[in-house]
């Protein structure tokens, strides 16, 4: 692809970085700010960077937020006995458009991936069997992708608090074997947290 700019080629490369954004796509986009009033792009500029530079991670439950503890954590109609553990803050997004769950979250920041070289001092396991270790926890739901590398990492997990004998669940198999979580529909999502199964069953499939 030849630019007849050196700043248009700069901006194309970095855009075409993005997930899912081939040159083109990025060819398209870039022009397309350019076509935009010059505000436009500079608040969108602005709101990137400041988004990079400020934004951070709950220090309970490891989901993005703009504070030390995110707004979930700090809802008070939530019922702090209950965790969802999931992988990635994506799947806590589409959890919560499903308006099926009150309890909090766990994002663990991945699932544990030995070929990927993903173990499970990689992922926030460590802090999710400090809570169950502090006593204030009776269930925990595991809602990980239904992939190997997700159940492997809901069996770790399970092994870690399965002496402290609290509740432990697993999303109702309404999302088909091999599928992620942020992929479902947020009926077939709703009802699997609604319909969760002890998780000890899930064992025996």
């Amino acid at each position: 692809m030849e630019f007849s700019s050196k700043l248009l080629e700069r901006a194309v490369n970095e855009m075409s970085q993005l997930p899912g954004i081939g040159k083109r796509t990025a060819l398209r986009l870039v022009l397309h700010m350019l076509r935009q009033p010059k505000e436009q792009t500079i608040a969108l500029s602005e709101a990137l960077q400041t988004m990079r530079n400020d934004v951070k991670f709950c220090k309970s439950c490891h989901n993005i937020s703009d504070q030390d503890l995110c707004e979930i954590c700090t809802t008070p109609n939530r019922d702090l006995s209950v965790i969802c553990i999931v992988e990635d803050i994506k799947d806590v997004m589409a959890i919560e458009n499903t308006s099926s769950f009150k309890g909090l979250y766990h994002v663990l920041g991945g699932k544990i991936s030995p070929m990927d070289g993903i173990g499970p001092h990689d992922l926030n396991i460590e802090s999710l069997v400090k809570k169950v270790k502090e006593g204030t926890i009776k269930e925990l739901i595991f809602a990980l992708s239904s992939t190997m590398e997700g159940d492997t990492t809901n069996f770790y997990i399970y092994k870690q608090i399965k002496e402290y004998q609290i509740l432990t669940s697993t999303i109702a198999r309404g999302i088909s074997v091999g599928d992620e979580l942020e992929y479902a529909d947020e009926i077939t999502l709703g009802r699997s947290i609604v319909d969760r199964v002890p998780f000890e069953s899930s064992l025996k499939l």
